[in-house]
């Protein structure tokens, strides 16, 4: 491997840690768009696996409520795992750049919706059988993209959590997304030994990555998270779309 490929992973992997720390989101978004200049986005998603896992555990066992989140989304966890191993083969297919553009118009429309105010509620009797639904939908775009953000993301601020409880719950989310992902790459023999030991040193630049963005996020005010959250998923979105069509 080049050494110019050497210094795209750790920057890629230290930028995308920022931007988790500080947003609760958004490693593999970011690693899946500036990694798939370089590599096959199957490549790409091999690479994020160990990074994404150990940075979504640590955030997810920091937050407040593991137990009250795990039985409360359980079923939607269910259908993220089942969903994800059904859709891997678009990403190691012909179809993962569309579905890329996609996933990034998806991004920046509602990261627009939320920066004008506009607030979606999920009632708690409709969470019974939508959290399943959008499990299972966010397992196959995650299937198909290396992506774990939509429609999880709205879905998970639409049911009243709180901002930590949020953070905590998006950790969840993409832990079972990642580890049904590292499964379906394997199913489609995309991980292997040696993009292993690349994910397992990818992991040092994302973790010191993501605890400068967690004490940043720490300095941040309510509103001015919202702000950045939207604004951050906005940035993300565009750069989908830009990036797939350049």
């Amino acid at each position: 491997m080049s050494t110019h490929l050497w210094i795209l992973i750790g920057a890629t992997f230290l930028l995308a840690g920022v931007v988790k720390g500080v947003i609760g989101m958004g490693l593999p978004t970011v690693a899946m768009g500036l990694l798939a200049v370089a590599l096959p986005p199957a490549e790409a998603a091999a690479l994020l696996v160990i990074p994404s896992l150990v940075t979504n555990v640590w955030q997810l066992l920091t937050g407040p409520s593991f137990g009250a989140l795990a039985k409360r989304l359980w079923l939607m966890m269910a259908g993220v795992f089942v969903g994800t191993i059904a859709g891997i083969g678009i990403l190691a297919g012909d179809q993962a750049g569309l579905a890329s553009i996609a996933l990034g118009v998806a991004l920046a429309i509602y990261a627009v919706v939320g920066l004008a105010g506009f607030k979606m509620s999920v009632p708690a009797r409709r969470e019974g059988w939508l959290g399943p639904v959008i499990g299972a939908t966010t397992g196959v775009v995650t299937g198909a993209t290396g992506v774990f953000t939509i429609p999880a993301v709205p879905y998970l601020q639409a049911i009243g959590l709180e901002r930590d409880e949020l953070i905590q719950a998006l950790g969840l989310s993409f832990t079972v997304s990642t580890i049904a992902l590292a499964i379906g790459l394997l199913r489609v023999d995309a991980w292997h030994w040696g993009s292993v030991w690349m994910s397992l040193l990818a992991l040092i630049p994302a973790l010191l990555g993501m605890q400068a963005g967690t004490m940043l996020r720490q300095r941040i005010a309510a509103a001015t998270f919202r702000r950045v959250f939207f604004a951050g998923l906005l940035l993300l979105g565009i750069y989908l779309v830009v990036e797939r069509l350049a």
